[in-house]
């Protein structure tokens, strides 16, 4: 037989996380916090995969908590956003610094825990409008790509 979870146990080391992750460190003379993901992500390719790997913790433990999908799904695509802009040279860098996936992610995961049906709701809507957004930019690229070979074949023909 399973022991039943302790959310607030949970809770409080998934808070503990988010900090080292996100904010233990203050820029001096600034607001700018950054945690532990922004420097591992200085290290080329590798970096940004411990960072997705050490976040993966919070969408487990959403996961185990009874979160649906839709709630666990918004919290993949912000740990996806968080890699792969991670992964661009500098830019990435300063990306990870301000995007701070696993506070977002905290805050799902408390919001769902605090009101389940409002969070799912408005999951579901984040998730709908991710993929909207993605089979526009497919079908975008099918029609750039139409149109570039059009021209290729009028300009050779």
């Amino acid at each position: 037989m399973t022991e039943p979870i302790d959310v607030t146990d949970r809770l409080t080391r998934a808070r503990a996380l988010t900090r080292v992750l996100d904010t233990a460190v203050r820029v001096p003379g600034t607001t700018v916090r950054f945690g532990l993901d922004a420097v591992l992500g200085l290290v080329p390719g590798l970096g940004d995969v411990a960072g997705a790997a050490l976040s993966g913790y919070l969408v487990l433990l959403a996961a185990r908590l009874g979160a649906p999908a839709s709630v666990v799904l918004r919290m993949l695509a912000n740990v996806a956003v968080d890699t792969v802009a991670g992964g661009v040279p500098l830019l990435g860098d300063a990306f990870d610094v301000a995007w701070k996936s696993n506070t977002r992610n905290l805050t799902l995961l408390e919001r769902f825990i605090a009101q389940p049906t409002t969070t799912r709701r408005a999951s579901r809507l984040v998730v709908g409008g991710i993929l909207a957004a993605l089979a526009l930019l497919a079908a975008g690229g099918i029609a750039l790509a139409v149109l570039v070979v059009r021209a290729l074949v009028d300009a050779l023909g």
